[in-house]
C-alpha cells in the first residue's frame, strides 16, 4: 500500500515537472503563484483542523517575503537558498514569541488578534521609506548554487521547480506531522479541548506548535513568491491578502494535504481569467465562488472527490 502511494505521489511529481517544460510562460507563472499559495494554506489547514482561523497569516508571508527581498539591498546577499532559510527563520522567532500570547485565545479574538499584528506589520511598513514605503520594491536578480538565474532562458521554469520541490517537502512534513501524536490532537482539540488535558496533553503548546508550523509555511510560501514575482510591497501583510488565504482554506476544504493546492489553482485561474475579462468587478466572481462553496460543498471542493470515492 505505502508502495502504491509513493509510487502516485512520484508520477504526480514528475507529471507537473513535465508539463511545467511545455506550458507557455503565462501559465508556468499562474501554476508557481499557486503552488506558493498552496504551501501558505496547507498551514492554515493545520489551524483549522485544530478549530483556529487566522485572519492574519498575511504577516508571516510578507515577513517571509522582506525577509529574502531585503539581503540583497542590506547585504549583497541574493543566493536563493540563502533568501529562503531568512523566509523560514525570521517568521518562526516571531511565530515563537507571538504564540504564547496567541495560544490563549479562540475563535474571534485568536482570528482578530492575528490580523491586530499583521496590520501593525503593514503599518510600519508604509511608514518605511527606505524599503519603499507602499511602493515596495524589486528583488534583484538571483543566483541558486552559483548560477544566475536572470541570464537562462529556463529562468520561469526553474522557480517553478523551486516552487514545486518546496511544496512536495512541505506535503510530506505534513503527511508525517499529522500521523503522529502531536498532530493527531489537532482534530482532538478542535472537538473538546477538555477531554485533551484529560488524557494528559497540552493544548496551549500543540497549538503553539501548530502556529508556528503554519508561519514557517508562510513564510516559506513569500520567500518564493518574492521571488517568482520579482517585486515585493506592504500590501502582502494588509488584511485583504490574509483574507485571500482564508478564502482558498475554505475553497479547498481540510479533507487532504493536497486540498489546498486544488483550491490555490481554482482561486488564481478564477482571479486572473476574471480580472482579464471584468477588471473593475472581478471580485464578484469570487465572492459567487465563495457562495456556491458555501451552499453546496460547506467541507470544500476536496468533498467532491471523498463522495466519489465513498460511492
Amino acid at each position: 500500500m505505502k508502495n502504491n502511494y509513493f509510487k502516485n505521489y512520484l508520477t504526480l511529481f514528475l507529471a507537473f515537472v513535465v508539463l511545467g517544460f511545455f506550458v507557455p510562460k503565462w501559465a508556468l507563472y499562474l501554476m508557481t503563484v499557486s503552488l506558493n499559495y498552496g504551501i501558505i494554506v496547507l498551514g492554515m489547514l493545520l489551524l483549522a483542523r485544530t478549530g483556529l482561523v487566522s485572519f492574519g497569516h498575511g504577516l508571516y508571508y510578507c515577513l517571509g517575503a522582506y525577509a529574502a527581498g531585503t539581503l540583497k539591498p542590506l547585504f549583497g546577499v541574493n543566493e536563493i537558498s540563502i533568501m529562503l532559510l531568512s523566509s523560514i527563520f525570521i517568521p518562526f522567532i516571531i511565530a515563537t514569541l507571538l504564540g504564547f500570547l496567541l495560544r490563549r485565545y479562540r475563535d474571534i479574538f485568536f482570528a482578530m488578534l492575528s490580523l491586530a499584528f499583521s496590520m501593525i506589520l503593514y503599518g510600519l511598513l508604509v511608514k518605511t521609506s527606505r524599503l519603499g514605503s507602499t511602493d515596495g520594491f524589486n528583488v534583484d536578480a538571483h543566483t541558486l548554487m552559483g548560477f544566475t538565474l536572470s541570464n537562462s532562458p529556463f529562468e520561469r521554469y526553474i522557480i517553478f521547480l523551486l516552487s514545486l520541490f518546496f511544496a512536495c517537502i512541505c506535503i510530506f512534513l505534513m503527511i508525517k506531522y499529522l500521523k503522529s501524536s502531536r498532530g493527531m490532537l489537532a482534530e482532538a482539540i478542535r472537538d473538546n479541548e477538555l477531554r485533551v488535558e484529560y488524557i494528559g496533553a497540552s493544548v496551549k503548546s500543540t497549538i503553539h506548535i501548530n502556529y508556528v508550523i503554519s508561519a514557517v509555511f508562510a513564510g516559506l510560501a513569500g520567500g518564493l513568491t518574492a521571488i517568482t514575482v520579482g517585486h515585493i510591497d506592504p500590501e502582502m501583510s494588509y488584511w485583504t491578502t490574509s483574507g485571500e488565504f482564508v478564502f482558498i482554506t475554505i475553497l479547498s476544504g481540510t479533507g487532504s494535504v493536497f486540498a489546498p493546492f486544488v483550491g490555490a489553482a481554482i482561486f488564481e485561474t478564477i482571479r486572473s481569467f476574471a480580472y482579464e475579462l471584468s477588471p473593475n468587478t472581478w471580485q464578484m466572481s469570487l465572492g459567487l465562488v465563495m457562495l456556491i462553496v458555501i451552499m453546496f460543498l460547506p467541507e470544500g471542493i476536496w468533498s467532491l472527490l471523498k463522495k466519489r470515492k465513498n460511492k
